[in-house]
């Protein structure tokens, strides 16, 4: 995502850009939603998408239910609601098939008075000008330049799916469908809200629910046993949905039982193919490396819980691109270019960073210092849940 909005931020200043793609097959988001933030439409503008096209579902109230499924509180809070397969479908769309080459895995990176050398698995190479790494949380390009900065485990996890809007009951319809709901067992999170349906459908009955539980997990005694699959082998970081045990996933469904409000119930038992996502915080210390830069999730990766990592990466695509315009010339200005960018969104994905453990401490299996507990006790409340989550306001205080 951050890279088509890269790509077409740089094509609108006139660059000649090509994007690696490392993923042979066509990309999807796993049942990722979106809250499809102002950043968003903004960027979209700037790289030349139409202000007025269609990024999701338009909602207008969050609603707060307790355990015996009783509407608590409700909330006005218009926003739009998107998944990510349909956002990143408007920049595909946007971008040349021919301009854009898939199962191509970067091996590493060259630097000299020519420009920055692309080496790839393939034996292949490319010579530009400038690269951009938006190659997400485990960015070949950052491991190169910053070897040392690696994800931090959060101490929680989400368990995540998508739902088909006409599977789901009349009466957790009417309760849930239309808005962005909430639901508090002690100490965890559960949310959801709709999204567009298969290809990108967003006609009534057609679309899909987006479901998200947040679960303390202790490193030590438990994430890695949900990371390892039937046959065995652990894996880092996160697993494939296919690959998550079924006896996991039943263990979280009669979590879902005992803990949630009927409404979610009905939702995690109608879930095929959960997906589970361990939370990571991700701050790079730098951003630019003579002529090579990440941005994106390569860059930060905060919690999920203030709703802004596509908008960021909308935002430092914009970002890339103004720099550039304030750095004209000869092509050893990239070099002052890339400087200005990092000075520029540095702070910005620090103070997203801060933000998100501030608002996800009361989810961690363990609070370490007497800040996380203050976080924790300031930041669970449903009243606060209920108007913090998926907002922009702290960005510009």
């Amino acid at each position: 995502m951050s890279g088509l909005f890269a790509a077409l931020a740089l094509r609108s200043r006139g660059f000649d850009v090509e994007v690696f793609e490392r993923v042979a097959d066509e990309l999807a988001g796993r049942g990722a939603g979106i809250v499809a933030q102002p950043q968003i439409r903004q960027a979209l503008g700037e790289i030349g998408i139409a202000a007025d096209c269609k990024l999701g579902v338009e909602i207008t109230h969050r609603r707060m239910f307790d355990a015996t499924g009783c509407l608590l509180s409700q909330f006005t809070c218009p926003q739009t609601l998107t998944s990510w397969d349909h956002l990143y479908r408007i920049l595909r769309t946007a971008w040349p098939s021919d301009q854009y080459h898939r199962g191509m895995t970067l091996l590493r990176i060259e630097q000299d008075s020519d420009g920055v050398t692309a080496h790839f698995a393939d034996g292949s190479s490319r010579l530009a000008d400038l690269l951009v790494g938006a190659d997400g949380l485990r960015s070949t390009v950052r491991e190169q330049f910053l070897p040392d900065v690696m994800p931090l485990y959060a101490g929680y996890v989400a368990w995540r799916s998508l739902i088909a809007e006409a599977a789901v009951s009349d009466d957790t319809h009417d309760d849930l469908f239309d808005y962005l709901s909430f639901c508090l067992p002690a100490g965890e999170q559960a949310l959801g809200y709709p999204v567009s349906g298969p290809d990108n459908d967003l006609r009534p009955g057609h679309r899909r629910y987006n479901f998200v539980w947040y679960r303390p997990v202790d490193e030590e005694l438990r994430l890695k046993d949900l990371l390892t699959d039937r046959a065995g082998v652990t894996h880092s970081i996160s697993i494939p949905p296919p690959l998550v045990r079924p006896d996991v996933i039943s263990s979280m469904r009669d979590a879902a039982d005992r803990m949630l409000a009927p409404q979610f119930r009905e939702v995690v038992h109608l879930s095929a193919q959960p997906f589970l996502q361990p939370i990571y915080d991700l701050a790079a210390p730098r951003l630019a490396f003579g002529r090579v830069l990440i941005l994106g999730d390569a860059a930060f990766v905060a919690r999920p819980h203030v709703a802004v990592g596509v908008a960021k990466a909308a935002d430092d695509a914009v970002a890339l691109a103004h720099a550039l315009d304030a750095h004209p010339g000869p092509d050893g200005n990239i070099d002052a270019a890339l400087r200005h960018f990092e000075h520029a969104r540095l702070g910005v994905g620090h103070r997203i960073i801060e933000r998100a453990r501030h608002l996800g401490a009361y989810l961690q299996a363990r609070l370490r210092t007497p800040e996380e507990h203050g976080f924790a006790k300031a930041h669970h409340t449903p009243e606060a849940v209920i108007r913090e989550t998926a907002m922009v306001d702290f960005l510009y205080q």
